[in-house]
């Protein structure tokens, strides 16, 4: 089965579409964000904070966003949420300097827990429309998705921060957001709604005892956390500020080397998809620790280092998505909105630790091609644990 045989399924394809559009719309911004900080003197730990504010709410809320994309019905959530992303981006709008920074981490941390919740809602919701083979590539559709906008919003939002600011820039993505609203309504969505007679506090009970009881499912969660170790939004930013400004405008620094390391994402599935299995899955991080290796060793020149971003985003949308989906085939539907809010809750948290550890290790005086290296040294350890994991909950 091909990506358009499914993208046939008419639910898929619209939400593709919405996804598409508000994904851009996301990293469009994220540029002028970063960039804003910077232009008003941000140091290291204000530039690693504001990262990770964008990953605090899957980390914090997860036991309530579980709860609520598994009592909620998914077009009335989505449409909700949609707006909540829509006022916080325009409120991005009145911070004027640095002295406001601790709004603007208020407006991120809203609109990004409205982000969390809608991921949470459409990663359940996909094991209850398609399985098997269609659930694995809509998956990989979902990240190939994410990889692009990525890629374009990074680019294309770099390139009209610097030509136009940063205030249009949230306009444009708020306008973006109104956009996915208009398709969301015409979206028609049937599936067997799953009552829970549980009050709220029940539900959240029997969701942690049901995934507490399920080790394979929490072995999963932490190898898909692994993936965390490439949020390097903090690493690029200050790549972008101390090594590269004299060569390149911030705000396009930043774009380009984040869309070249997406257009990896997004051309990576293509290639690997089809060869990655429970088998042969360690391999793979291995391949991604020897990827962010490489690119330590080129972060001398931006050019090489663009480079070696290509590369190490080669592996990492086929290694998110397939990671995913192992968890998703174990999980039963009842629980499937709790137990995804936990996964996403675990990969965030390596996230903010990744962000953090960003932050510090360049505060304190740790160069970032040591940094860098580092986090490619940690995808080894995961290999190791893998090869455990699959010896005694595979190979049996």
């Amino acid at each position: 089965m091909t990506y358009l045989d499914t993208l046939k399924h008419p639910v898929i394809k619209r939400l593709s579409l919405i996804q598409f559009i508000s994904y851009f719309g996301t990293w469009f911004s994220q540029v002028a964000i970063f960039s804003m900080i910077v232009s008003f003197g941000a140091d290291e730990i204000t530039i690693a904070l504001t990262a990770t504010m964008a990953m605090l709410p899957a980390v914090l809320l997860a036991p309530i966003i579980g709860l609520i994309v598994d009592r909620i019905e998914f077009k009335k959530l989505m449409f909700i949420l949609l707006l909540v992303e829509i006022s916080m981006t325009l409120g991005f709008i009145f911070i004027n300097s640095l002295e406001y920074v601790w709004v603007l981490m208020i407006l991120i941390f809203i609109r990004s827990s409205a982000a969390s919740m809608l991921f949470s809602a459409e990663m359940a919701l996909f094991p209850k429309l398609v399985s098997g083979e269609m659930l694995k590539n809509t998956n990989e559709i979902h990240s190939v998705i994410w990889s692009l906008c990525y890629a374009l919003g990074m680019a294309v939002g770099g390139i009209v921060t610097y030509y136009v600011g940063f205030d249009l820039a949230f306009s444009i993505d708020a306008l973006l957001y109104s956009v996915a609203v208009l398709l969301l309504i015409g979206l028609k969505l049937s599936i067997e709604k799953i009552e829970h007679n549980e009050s709220n506090f029940e539900m959240l009970k029997s969701g942690f005892n049901y995934l507490k009881s399920q080790k394979k499912i929490l072995h999963l969660i932490l190898l898909h956390a692994s993936i965390g170790l490439t949020s390097f939004d903090a690493l690029v930013t200050l790549l972008s500020d101390f090594q590269y400004k004299e060569l390149i405008a911030v705000p396009l620094a930043i774009g380009w080397m984040n869309a070249t390391r997406a257009l990896g994402l997004m051309i990576g599935p293509f290639f690997i998809s089809k060869i990655i299995s429970k088998e042969n899955l360690h391999y793979f991080f291995i391949l991604q620790g020897l990827a962010i290796m490489l690119w330590s060793l080129l972060e001398y020149n931006f050019y090489l280092a663009l480079i070696g971003l290509f590369i190490t985003g080669f592996f990492i949308t086929t290694l998110w998505s397939y990671t995913y989906l192992l968890i998703q085939e174990e999980t039963r539907s009842k629980f499937m909105g709790r137990v995804i809010s936990y996964n996403d809750m675990f990969f965030m948290l390596s996230n903010v630790a990744t962000a953090l550890f960003i932050g510090y290790a360049a505060k304190w005086g740790v160069s970032l091609e040591a940094i860098t290296f580092t986090l490619g040294f940690g995808f080894f350890v995961v290999a190791g644990y893998y090869t455990w994991f699959k010896k005694v909950y595979i190979d049996v």
